[in-house]
């Protein structure tokens, strides 16, 4: 099982396997950030041959903030390939679901949304307001319950999304290993995540994601409108951002190779300029990504 091969493997912390030396920059660049006192993680793998390319701490466990939403999208596509309700059952938002931040369903008038419509409004906005009705409709258990059952034994959703995290609330709306997040977006391609209908219905809803912020500012694409295969190369990814913390994951496919991805940074939100040191090193992650596929 996935769970018994994520506890039994013990890798070096700092690695790369046969394409090194094509992810060289961003071991500098994560490794600067590193040594200015960031948590810093990452983890490439080449999905044809299996060959990791690049490891960094890729087994510990960060905050990664809207990733974990993934989560609650393969258990509400699972449920709708199993016809436990219907992908045009409509649900209703509510007071107590708002949440403030990502997101468009809070913006518009409509007080109610089919659930795959939802799903999808995750996928393009990571829209709070959509996850919580989610949520509220399959409940966190169900969800916790699913990653286990992948095999998922560091990477988790925590909580619904709240404006303020109490005393008694979880600290983080998820956490995660890239080694795992890196893993679980290579099943999702290859169709293996509960099956196949299941898994190509959460990579339609990412697909759709407009935050191009992070690692996949390198590659160029339009965020609005990148489904399509562009200059050979094709993107699905997921971003996460909070306050000292961006994360990752995704899946980039070019000419040359097929490539899951994960990197995730924790970091001292104290000034800009700290912020944007984070979010170049990730965007160095991703010319190496494109100059390994393309």
């Amino acid at each position: 099982m996935r769970r018994d091969r994520v506890r039994e493997r013990r890798e070096p912390r700092h690695r790369g396997a046969g394409g090194a030396e094509n992810f060289s920059s961003s071991f500098t660049a994560l490794g600067l950030l590193g040594y200015d006192g960031a948590h810093v993680s990452a983890n490439v793998v080449d999905l044809t041959s299996g060959l990791v390319l690049c490891a960094i701490d890729d087994r510990i466990v960060l905050p990664t903030a809207s990733v974990g939403k993934v989560l609650l999208l393969i258990e509400v596509s699972a449920r709708l390939t199993a016809r436990e309700f219907s992908g045009y059952g409509i649900l209703d938002k509510s007071l107590r679901d708002g949440a403030a931040d990502s997101g468009i369903w809070q913006h518009l008038q409509a007080p109610s949304l089919p659930v795959a419509d939802l799903g999808a409004l995750v996928g393009a906005t990571s829209d709070n307001l959509a996850t919580n009705v989610l949520l509220r409709q399959v409940g966190l258990d169900a969800v916790r319950a699913r990653t286990e059952s992948l095999g998922l034994a560091r990477t988790a959703l925590l909580d619904l999304v709240r404006e303020t995290r109490g005393p008694d609330d979880a600290p983080q709306l998820s956490v995660g290993s890239t080694a795992e997040l890196a893993w679980l977006f290579g099943a999702l391609y290859r169709g293996q995540v509960v099956d196949e209908v299941t898994s190509r219905r959460v990579m339609g809803w990412l697909s759709l994601n407009t935050d191009l912020s992070m690692v996949a500012s390198a590659f160029g694409l339009d965020p609005l409108a990148h489904r399509a295969v562009d200059h050979g190369i094709q993107l699905v990814n997921k971003t996460g951002s909070d306050v000292g913390v961006r994360s990752e994951v995704g899946i980039l496919r070019g000419p040359r190779a097929v490539v899951s991805y994960a990197v995730t940074v924790q970091f001292r939100d104290d000034s800009m300029a700290r912020r944007l040191r984070s979010l170049e090193a990730m965007r160095t992650v991703g010319f190496d990504l494109l100059e390994y596929v393309h």
